[in-house]
């Protein structure tokens, strides 16, 4: 099942605290449970996929053509509809509900957010850039980026360039976040660290695709405890 994701909304961020006083900045996830509307043949496509929907929606705002789709699917209208790859469609079937149980033997997510919008910013700020001379010499101009061409040859700006412009409002997705806590009652998800996006944004959670070594925070806690007891039983 960790093939699939599942879509969430970021609550806030607070602080868990573990028996040996560790305290953890986490960020509270509320996932919504998904529903499979969809299955996707490599015959159809050329690849095998589940389509997943997420959320309420209320039939009058939905278009004709999604009306008719939900109908002939015999489903409750969705507001999100996602696709998944899959190595094996049979392991799944229409109307199939999923929530926060398909994390359950994992330990680390990856998560895609869309970040806060900045709106128009400088150079400076955008891309940390330096500045120029705060001295003698510089004139109305110590914010600037400096020079962006080149001579008559090729004579343009190339595309990509470090300039000032639209900051923040981007897709980010943030690799190796580690699950503190699960509410499975609440459908909430305690995850280590900050996650791009405001409050209520919406986001893609994922199982990890890096295949990570590291320790959890419980297991850090527990190994120490183990060679505390140890060291006590040398005395």
């Amino acid at each position: 099942m960790s093939e699939i994701g599942l879509i969430g909304k970021k609550i806030g961020m607070t602080r868990e605290f573990f028996k040996t006083g560790i305290s953890v900045p986490v960020t509270v996830l509320k996932v919504e449970r998904g529903r499979v509307v969809q299955l996707i043949n490599k015959d159809q496509r050329g690849y095998n996929a589940i389509q997943l929907g997420f959320g309420k929606i209320k039939n009058s705002k939905l278009s004709k053509a999604m009306k008719g789709y939900f109908a002939k699917k015999s489903t409750e209208p969705k507001r999100l509809l996602k696709e998944f790859k899959v190595k094996n469609v049979d392991d799944y079937k229409e109307g199939n509900e999923f929530g926060i149980e398909i994390f359950k033997d994992i330990k680390f997510l990856d998560i895609k957010s869309k970040t806060i919008g900045k709106g128009f910013a400088g150079a400076m700020k955008r891309h940390n850039f330096g500045g120029l001379r705060a001295s003698h010499g510089v004139s109305i101009s110590h914010r600037a980026h400096g020079s962006t061409g080149q001579n008559q040859d090729p004579g343009k700006v190339f595309k990509g360039k470090k300039m000032a412009g639209h900051m923040g409002n981007k897709f980010r997705s943030m690799q190796n976040l580690e699950i503190i806590k699960k509410d499975l009652e609440n459908e909430l998800l305690f995850v280590k660290g900050s996650i791009p996006g405001s409050k209520n944004a919406e986001i893609l959670i994922k199982k990890s695709v890096k295949n990570i070594r590291k320790l959890t925070v419980k297991e850090k806690i527990e190994a120490y405890e183990k060679s505390k007891k140890i060291k006590e039983k040398k005395k």
